[in-house]
């Protein structure tokens, strides 16, 4: 009998829908018995995450996220995993205060960058939270890879395909994309994390190539893993 997944999701919306199909596309199953269960939760009204941290303001996330992952814990999930980036950096701070196990997306995250990577420059495209926490670069760091941050004029680009345009409901604006892709393969970078999960959904729509890493893929393929069922 598979494991029960809890998601928690809705950060944003948008990301939460690709991981659904991510995990039923990399399931190996011929029937609906063999794809795994899983309850999502798509909690929307999770303030900010980025804007929680910049401010040093974590109480209101910190408790929201205790708060839906309590309720997974109580729905019979047996792990949990989390579709935000930034949202890892709270999942540290209540990983003591459940009793189930967080499949940690970034630290999966920085291992399979290290299998690709090793000893190489390799950029993180995030959120300014996620850059500011250094999520990835520590992890990164340990894993014997060198992370690559993007100066402050191409962060602005990430942040403005974040949230002007995925979070705003808008396509990916491939004009400035293509201005950060053709300056971090220039920073001579052997991989780009796309340590955001919109940034996932720009993956999906422009059809990024395998320079790009997807975290959420890795979680994925983890959740599957982890529940019993065969990946593809």
């Amino acid at each position: 009998m598979s494991k029960l997944i809890g998601i928690i999701g809705g950060m944003g919306p948008m990301a939460s829908q690709l991981f659904y199909k991510m995990v039923t596309d990399m399931t190996e199953a011929g029937r609906d018995q063999e794809h795994l269960n899983m309850i999502i939760y798509s909690d929307a009204s999770m303030p900010d995450r980025t804007s929680a941290i910049l401010k040093g303001d974590y109480k209101q996330v910190h408790d929201q996220l205790l708060a839906d992952a309590r309720v997974l814990e109580q729905s019979g999930c047996e792990a949990i995993g989390i579709t935000c980036n930034t949202a890892h950096f709270f999942a540290d701070m209540i990983k003591d205060e459940i009793h189930i196990p967080i499949i940690h997306m970034i630290q999966e995250t920085a291992e399979k960058v290290a299998e690709k990577a090793k000893g190489e420059k390799v950029a993180v495209l995030a959120t300014d939270g996620t850059i500011k926490t250094e999520l990835y670069q520590k992890r990164l760091e340990q894993a014997g890879v060198i992370p690559f941050i993007l100066p402050e004029d191409m962060q602005k680009l990430v942040m403005y395909e974040i949230y002007d345009r995925v979070k705003n409901g808008q396509p990916c604006d491939e004009e400035k994309w293509n201005e950060i892709d053709q300056f971090i393969r220039n920073a001579g970078c052997k991989k780009a994390i796309l340590a955001c999960t919109e940034l996932s959904v720009i993956k999906e729509e422009i059809h990024l190539d395998d320079f790009y890493i997807d975290p959420m893929s890795v979680l994925a393929a983890k959740v599957i893993e982890f529940s019993g069922k065969k990946l593809k």
